[in-house]
């Protein structure tokens, strides 16, 4: 039985808009799920440019394998990607690699394309094999069915503990014209990012060629996904699409530096930080959304180290579960980062109060307002280190009795 929706999910999925040179298909294919979609295609013209951002992990699947490589062998190049849920492919050994290398040909056949211009993601259980066959037999029917409106289908198929869809759009202008973005992810558990996310592909009709498109993804990951955390762990399977079909009109880009992209850029960031914040808002168990603004650091990436190492503290999560104005915790979460912090300088506010200051709790400190703010669903928690400039945002979510229920009952 699904888990119910998370308390903080929105209210419905968004209407995303068409992106000229994008099509998307989902269909159920019995992968794990029985009766429910999981499995998606996403086609796009030719002469799309694609970007990727995939997991660091040591032990990445078979499809992160394959997708890394086809992005190098095509030069940026793409046609297709191919999800599926309920299997991550992921230490599967050669058993694995054939699989993907099945479901490349017969995506390849059915979109009439290079198979180097296919990516392909994984979610689900890791360590058992994948039954690609029950997919290669969908994949002439998910051909037939794509179509320019199928961003919640897709969004739906790719979930596995998510409890709702995610998507996010928006639009840019780049030397005068509309550009489309368009953007689903999923994720719930097993979320720390590092250097991509869970699985999320995003498409625009911007001309941008491959290496800039490569220089602004990164970028506006750096930023977005890789400044969330649910539980610290990160997946085999992470991977992060954008794809660029052309069809906008403008003169293509060629520099990710070109001042053109800067609106481009925003509304990219915009896109991916919400679809970021939507994977925190339906973490496993979670009834808190929590800001953490870290700031008075080396630098950024020490910021965002400090950030994550509060979010990532089961005694500050738990607290925040249990609606605690624990404090204490969070500093004890700064001491801990490895980071440079200035003790004696140290100053915290929670829900715009300030609770600590200069390294010791404020005067006539008055617990009852930051309680309330406590026992709301959205938390928010301000640090500041006291040694340099250097600032970052990161957003985790509280840890509850239901990411155990969820995560222990997983492959029953």
């Amino acid at each position: 039985m699904a888990p119910p929706r998370s308390p903080l999910a929105p209210a419905a999925f968004p209407k995303l808009p068409e992106v000229p040179g994008v099509r998307l298909a989902a269909r159920a294919c019995g992968v794990r799920y029985p009766d429910r979609p999981d499995v998606a295609l996403i086609a796009f013209d030719p002469g799309t440019a694609v970007a990727g951002v995939f997991t660091r992990s040591l032990t990445a699947s078979a499809p992160v394998e394959w997708s890394r490589s086809a992005l190098e062998r095509s030069a940026g190049q793409g046609r297709a990607i191919l999800v599926n849920a309920g299997n991550a492919n992921a230490f599967t050994g050669l058993r694995g690699e054939a699989a993907v290398a099945r479901c490349v040909a017969a995506t390849a056949a059915a979109l009439s394309c290079a198979q180097e211009e296919v990516t392909v993601a994984s979610t689900g259980v890791i360590g058992e094999p994948l039954p690609d066959e029950r997919i290669t037999a969908h994949l002439d029917a998910l051909a037939d069915a794509l179509a320019a409106d199928g961003w919640e289908a897709a969004a739906q198929a790719i979930m596995t503990t998510d409890t709702f869809p995610k998507g996010a759009g928006a639009t840019a202008r780049i030397d005068g014209a509309t550009v489309t973005l368009a953007g689903i992810a999923k994720g719930s558990g097993m979320i720390q990012p590092d250097m991509a996310t869970m699985l999320a592909f995003a498409a625009t009709d911007a001309a941008i060629a491959p290496e800039a498109l490569q220089g602004v993804l990164r970028e506006a990951t750096e930023r977005t996904f890789n400044c969330i955390t649910v539980d610290g762990d990160t997946s085999t399977s992470d991977t992060l699409i954008l794809a660029a079909t052309g069809k906008a009109g403008h003169d293509l880009v060629t520099s990710p530096d070109d001042p053109r992209l800067d609106d481009f850029r925003r509304a990219l960031h915009q896109v991916l930080r919400d679809l970021a914040q939507q994977v925190v808002r339906d973490g496993e168990g979670a009834t808190k959304f929590i800001t953490i603004a870290v700031s008075g650091a080396a630098d950024a990436a020490a910021a965002r180290r400090i950030g994550l190492c509060i979010a990532n503290s089961p005694l500050v999560k738990t607290a925040i579960a249990g609606e605690d104005a624990n404090w204490g915790r969070i500093v004890m979460a700064v001491g801990k980062a490895g980071e440079r912090a200035d003790r004696d300088r140290l100053s915290i506010r929670i829900g715009g109060v300030a609770v600590a200051h200069h390294g010791e709790v404020v005067p006539d400190y008055d617990e009852a307002p930051v309680a309330a703010h406590m026992k709301g669903h959205e938390i928010e928690i301000e640090v500041d280190v006291g040694i340099a400039e250097g600032q970052a945002t990161v957003w985790t979510c509280d840890l509850t009795h239901g990411y155990i229920d969820i995560n222990a009952d997983y492959r029953s």
